[in-house]
């Protein structure tokens, strides 16, 4: 089911994918406050060695293998060696068994892809480049290029997001290698899905294959000719909020959700994007991570304050800033630095309480704890938006991460329950902007 809005059609049904048509789309980005895309390889580093325990892994052919510190390495003389239990997949780290690479390579996939990143592509069958027909360039990164393009053997309009590998550094292939394992893990309505790779033998780049999107949140919220409806907002929030809760179910956190990465088709359904800074989770081993992820002006206040132990919390923050942003018609925070988010955030959202600064132990809480106590006015300032909606607002933009609670909460808020019924059984209204 999607939701709806313009001009009046029929529709067949919803389609997924990932990426959205539109060359206006990168100028937008570039006008946000992102997180910088060289950061990325960066977040990987510092998040694996986490993984790692402290241990030192050397990486010999495809296998890993932990050193041993203790001098108990080896086996005793007539003691029998004892067999470790397999590992459980890490979308961190994943090299395979050197019969595995050999396997790999003969299926067609580079020989550098499966020494590193040999886990992402387990089980799958590379396509040919010369299977796909270019139409048109849609997007640029500072590491991938999105095209618009068709399938020769299917006939379908598919996005093809190719990635530039820097002279083939381990380090920049097992970044995307991340992706990819977090892509493969999920598989809901309101979350894109990867179908399928492209390279070759020889070949020193990738493409990612999506289905093809028509429309982002963002690009419909700024244009001047499309105003939200009430129930074409809730069905959005119902969506997003969907598409998070089986993210989190999955132990995933997307850690970069923003209008820009929420693509919507032709039938208004929308699907979450862009798992480039995705991190897993076990909320029974907890790791620390980077704080420095998440766009600016989404960035929930912990993160800002240098938190590592943080959970689900971060994407319902973002969430809540979307909610507002789709009544207000505009981002309802808009810092230019860290310094002067945070201290937007504390203008509406209030000062945190001491009980708050004490247990939360925060890396920078001592430079940007604010001088003056602020009072929370979400209330106030948004007084013009449907009543209905401002309960779930309040909660998603708790200060303590605690208090927003989870997506499977927040789905039986009133702004989320409402969809627009299955769309084989509705003649649709969309208003095109371009």
């Amino acid at each position: 089911m999607g939701c709806v809005f313009g001009r009046e059609i029929s529709s067949s049904g919803p389609h997924s994918g990932e990426f959205v048509a539109g060359k206006g789309r990168e100028k937008r980005e570039e006008r946000e406050s992102a997180v910088p895309t060289s950061r990325r390889e960066k977040v990987v580093a510092s998040e694996s060695k986490a993984d790692s325990g402290g241990a030192s892994v050397v990486q010999n052919g495809g296998d890993q293998k932990e050193e041993q510190k203790d001098g108990n390495a080896l086996p005793r003389k007539g003691e029998r060696r004892r067999s470790k239990p397999k590992p459980n997949p890490n979308p961190r780290l994943s090299n395979p068994p050197k019969n595995i690479h050999g396997e790999q390579v003969a299926a067609g996939w580079p020989a550098w892809l499966s020494a590193v990143a040999g886990e992402a592509i387990n089980g799958w069958t590379p396509r040919r480049a010369d299977t796909f027909e270019k139409i048109d360039k849609i997007g640029q990164g500072t590491y991938s290029n999105v095209y618009k393009a068709r399938d020769a053997v299917t006939g379908k309009i598919v996005a093809l997001k190719k990635v530039r590998f820097d002279n083939l550094e381990p380090e920049s292939v097992r970044f995307m290698a991340r992706e990819i394992l977090i892509l493969r893990r999920l598989d809901h309505p309101n979350v894109v899905k990867l179908q399928g790779l492209v390279t070759s033998r020889m070949s020193c780049s990738l493409y990612l294959v999506f289905d093809y999107m028509d429309h982002d949140l963002a690009g419909l919220a700024s244009s001047p000719a499309i105003k939200f409806t009430e129930p074409q907002v809730k069905c959005f929030m119902h969506q997003l909020l969907s598409g998070l809760e089986h993210c989190h179910n999955r132990h995933v956190l997307h850690r970069d959700i923003k209008g820009s990465n929420l693509l919507i088709d032709s039938g208004g359904v929308l699907k979450i994007a862009d798992f480039g800074l995705a991190s897993t989770f076990d909320p029974n081993n907890k790791q620390p991570m980077t704080s420095r992820v998440v766009t600016l002006w989404y960035r929930p206040p912990e993160l800002l304050l240098g938190a590592t132990d943080y959970g689900v919390g971060v994407d319902l923050w973002s969430a809540g800033c979307i909610l507002a942003e789709l009544f207000a018609r505009k981002p309802i925070m808009t810092g230019r630095t860290e310094v002067e988010q945070l201290h937007r955030i504390f203008k509406l959202c209030g000062s945190p309480s001491e009980e708050y600064w004490k247990k939360s132990k925060l890396p920078h809480a001592t430079i940007f704890k604010p001088q003056q106590a602020y009072k929370r006015c979400i209330a106030e300032t948004f007084k013009d938006f449907p009543q209905s909606s401002l309960p779930l607002i309040d909660t998603l933009l708790a200060i303590d991460p605690a208090e927003r609670r989870t997506a499977t909460a927040a789905l039986k808020s009133e702004v989320s329950s409402h969809t627009l019924g299955p769309m084989s059984f509705l003649k649709i209204i969309v208003l095109l902007y371009f």
